[in-house]
């Protein structure tokens, strides 16, 4: 009986087989496939523009402008004293040839803004057809999507944002408790603008290390004068400061009255070591080659006296400044300048590496005066700067964002590490960050750029120092 159920189930089995192979499906798609060569081309047409439009290019034409503002005025400042002065005499020779000069540089400068604008022009009208043709092929390609997916998406970002408004609306975000500001003139220190001027100079991409800015405290007549520092042996050492009668001059790279020399060649006893710079009251302030001290400069009499720091000092590379990728070599010493004069921030061995705070005295000779201990470790900051007797650090946050994180109160003591403060980069890295209480203006050198912006300041009504 049982033989009898299995002899039929296994001929079924095998009619089924021979059925199954026999058979054929047909399937038909009745959507278009969907143009993955046309996506491609968008992408790359959309990372062109990405890489074209850069904040570079737009600063560099607001940086000509600015010099060009700054230029007008002094021209017609000479010209209107050239007036009053010339009576035909050596006088007024000596006048037409400054005036000469300035109208030489001023043509230079608006050559220089004439090109920049037209490749402006010629690149916003290109990238503006590109990005129309992008337009198109985008809305043909949502075309393809049949299923609604990306509309869907549209919508839901519409949705999120229009209830963060909603709820933004219902409870409004609580102010921060900002501190009083002390005996700063301007009051606390509440943000930074977008850079105002950046530039290459006369060497663009050749000296990535250095320092530029103004003195704080300058001799008369040289009001409008900008120094540059440039590390141009091995990234290490510097052996003269470079001049430029005004900011549009440095912006355009003509140097008068040139260098001024601290020594015929690199490295020598007085050799400028590492970019961290600074020029105050006609003299020029850095680490001193191969020590644990400050060297003086000064640029009339062309004297040197050292400043010693304390027992402990790293220096020659063991204490830089640093983040995750790179450390930036010889910054041991970091010198600053604010309304009240020079600064220097370093760090020692008793302090475990964290930066330690002092005030250069002026005097001949100059001497170090009171000394502050933070407890912000150094390798952690990318630079410092001092404003209004208040210490700052940044550290790196990203290739186009450094973040101004902590401050030091020298009048109080306090510490704050929640400064939150974001500084705009045109380049990955700052290798000296300098700030100008003349203008209250905050100079950069960026990978060999020249960058500055402007200090903002919230003046209050409450007179105490936090």
């Amino acid at each position: 009986m049982k033989l009898l159920v299995i002899v039929p189930l296994c001929v079924l089995f095998t009619l089924t087989q021979q059925s199954a192979e026999n058979c054929v499906c047909e399937f038909a798609q009745s959507e278009k496939s969907f143009p993955h060569d046309k996506l491609k081309t968008a992408q790359a047409a959309a990372s062109d523009c990405n890489s074209n439009l850069t904040p570079q290019k737009t600063v560099e034409l607001e940086s000509l402008l600015l010099g060009l503002h700054h230029r007008l005025p002094q021209l017609e400042k000479d010209v209107s004293m050239l007036e009053k002065e010339d009576d035909g005499e050596l006088y007024g020779v000596l006048s037409l040839y400054v005036i000469e000069n300035e109208m030489t540089e001023i043509k230079q400068l608006m050559d220089k803004l004439n090109s920049t604008a037209l490749e402006r022009e010629l690149l916003t009208a290109d990238t503006t057809q590109r990005l129309q043709d992008l337009r198109e092929e985008m809305q043909e390609l949502e075309t393809f999507d049949t299923m609604q997916v990306v509309k869907r998406q549209q919508a839901n970002q519409r949705l999120r944002r229009d209830l963060e408004q909603c709820k933004n609306g219902l409870h409004p975000t609580q102010q921060p408790t900002k501190p009083p500001h002390g005996t700063c003139p301007y009051g606390q220190l509440l943000n930074i603008t977008e850079p105002r001027v950046y530039t290459a100079g006369e060497y663009p991409g050749s000296y990535k290390y250095g320092a530029w800015g103004r003195d704080p405290k300058p001799e008369a007549g040289k009001e409008s004068w900008h120094w540059l520092i440039m590390m141009t042996s091995s990234n290490r050492y510097a052996h003269y400061v470079r001049f430029y009668s005004t900011l549009s001059s440095l912006i355009i790279g003509v140097s008068v009255p040139g260098n001024i020399l601290i020594h015929s060649s690199n490295p020598a006893t007085n050799t400028i070591q590492g970019p961290n710079n600074v020029l105050y009251g006609g003299a020029l302030y850095y680490n001193c080659y191969n020590k644990d001290a400050v060297c003086r400069f000064n640029l009339t009499t062309k004297s040197i006296t050292t400043v010693e720091l304390p027992k402990g000092t790293r220096y020659n590379s063991k204490g830089n400044f640093c983040h995750l990728d790179e450390c930036y070599p010889y910054t041991d010493l970091d010198l600053a300048t604010d309304e009240s004069g020079v600064w220097v921030i370093y760090t020692t061995t008793q302090d475990f590496g964290n930066l330690v705070l002092s005030k250069v005295e002026e005097g001949e000779p100059p001497k170090l005066g009171q000394t502050w201990h933070t407890s912000v470790y150094k390798l952690a900051v990318t630079n410092t700067f001092m404003a209004c007797g208040v210490l700052y650090a940044t550290r790196y946050v990203s290739k186009e964002v450094e973040e101004i994180f902590y401050s030091f109160n020298t009048v109080t003591g306090k510490e704050r590490f929640n400064i939150g403060i974001f500084i705009k980069k045109l380049a990955p890295n700052i290798e000296a960050l300098n700030y100008s209480p003349v203008d209250q203006m905050l100079h950069a050198y960026c990978d060999s750029y020249m960058v500055s912006y402007k200090v903002l300041f919230e003046l209050m009504d409450d007179q105490s120092w936090s």
